[in-house]
């Protein structure tokens, strides 16, 4: 049995947590694998995580108990090739550990999470995505891309928080490549080059999954986790 660690505080009234548990099913039926997926609360993270699960999904759900043992999980997938997907406050710690451990801002924080923080990387948005449908745009040629064999999509969203444009340029100077956005250019989509999946969303694609049509973003993922977890 391949296992998938969700990493998040599980509430089983919320609808992407519900939503998440469904996608895996979804995407589970469409590849006749034996993937599942278990929940893990940040404060329960330890050493043992990776002996265990194949591959994280960071879950919405912000702020998080434990965000300090959440930023070492990501960038211990980060550094080791352990698929990693983080949608909505899972792209958003994506983002401050890549700040942290790749571009050298150690105080890299949300203003969720600290807001009088002197490198907030992630800001609250001057208008709430939370409940909306948005178009977006994927870069020619990225992992995204070929995911959705499209270079758009609408998708669903449930954040207040994003990118800080102000740090936009810093995140662009390593190898993390932007690959997605909104019509305004705003930054939605984060992946690493070089990775067997190392994907953030903002938006909430497990909220667009189906039976009939499991998300892809999911079912690449999944497909990701079995890959790496064969010997």
């Amino acid at each position: 049995m391949t296992c998938i660690a969700i990493l998040g505080e599980y509430t089983p009234t919320s609808e992407t947590h519900i939503a998440t548990n469904l996608a895996i099913a979804h995407s589970r039926s469409l590849l006749a694998s034996e993937i599942e997926g278990h929940w893990v609360s940040t404060e329960d993270i330890n050493s043992s995580l990776f002996d265990t699960y194949a591959g994280i999904w960071v879950a919405p759900g912000s702020p998080y108990k434990n965000m300090d043992k959440l930023l070492q999980a990501i960038c211990y997938a980060r550094e080791n090739k352990v698929p990693l997907l983080g949608t909505c406050g899972g792209f958003q710690h994506m983002v401050i550990d890549y700040a942290r451990g790749v571009l050298g801002f150690q105080d890299a924080q949300s203003q969720e999470n600290d807001p009088y923080a002197l490198h907030l990387f992630i800001s609250q948005l001057d208008c709430s995505l939370a409940g909306r449908e948005m178009k977006l745009d994927f870069i020619e040629g990225s992992q995204i891309a070929e995911i959705y064999g499209s270079l758009t999509a609408v998708e669903q969203y449930y954040c207040n928080f994003g990118v800080n444009p102000d740090y936009v340029p810093y995140l662009k100077s390593q190898s993390l490549r932007i690959t997605g956005s909104d019509s305004e250019g705003e930054v939605r989509v984060i992946e690493l080059p070089d990775h067997p999946f190392f994907m953030g969303t903002l938006f909430v694609p497990q909220a667009r999954s189906t039976s009939q049509t499991p998300h892809p973003i999911v079912t690449a993922f999944l497909k990701a986790v079995f890959k790496a977890s064969q010997p």
